[in-house]
């Protein structure tokens, strides 16, 4: 059994709480638009850390990380990649991959819209943490946990660390 602590969007900022609610986490996976080397390198210092990067995110962060993470985790095949979209409206580069090789968990982060949605037509669960930082449109900062083990996905919680503009 592995915990998963998921986050997306943190645009430089990582809030304190994030690092109280991953404690019994076995590792964390971040959707892009990490904004900071820094805030990265305290992501992997503090639990095993995947990461893929996204459009804000610069030279140094794009040579840490990848546009998109495929792995199996407990079973169970992983997509992690940042704009993605959802379930009937994937951008082109996703549908694309979507149609010849769909995995049974896609996490994607951009939006800064939490979603957790069942894709009926890939038979794959979608997941979007929302935005756990403090510049975007979001209103509530928001992570996921849950856990993965022997191909089901279950305890899967949605984490609210207050409001955007709340910098503690």
């Amino acid at each position: 059994m592995r915990k998963i602590g998921l986050l997306s969007d943190t645009h430089s900022h990582l809030d304190p709480k994030l690092l109280e609610l991953f404690e019994d986490c076995d590792e964390l996976w971040h959707a892009g638009d990490i904004g900071s080397l820094e805030v990265l390198e305290r992501l992997e210092a503090f639990k095993p850390t995947r990461a893929v990067y996204g459009n804000i995110d610069d030279v140094r962060i794009r040579a840490a990380t990848v546009l998109d993470l495929r792995f199996e985790c407990e079973g169970i095949d992983v997509w992690i990649t940042h704009i993605g979209g959802y379930p009937g409206r994937y951008n082109k580069r996703v549908r694309n991959i979507m149609a010849s090789n769909p995995p049974k968990l896609f996490i994607c982060g951009h939006s800064h819209i939490l979603k957790v949605v069942p894709d009926r037509q890939y038979n794959l669960l979608h997941i979007n943490p929302g935005a756990c930082g403090v510049h975007g449109f979001h209103k509530m900062k928001t992570a996921i946990r849950f856990q993965i083990d022997k191909g089901k996905i279950s305890n899967l919680e949605v984490l609210e660390l207050g409001k955007r503009g709340a910098i503690k």
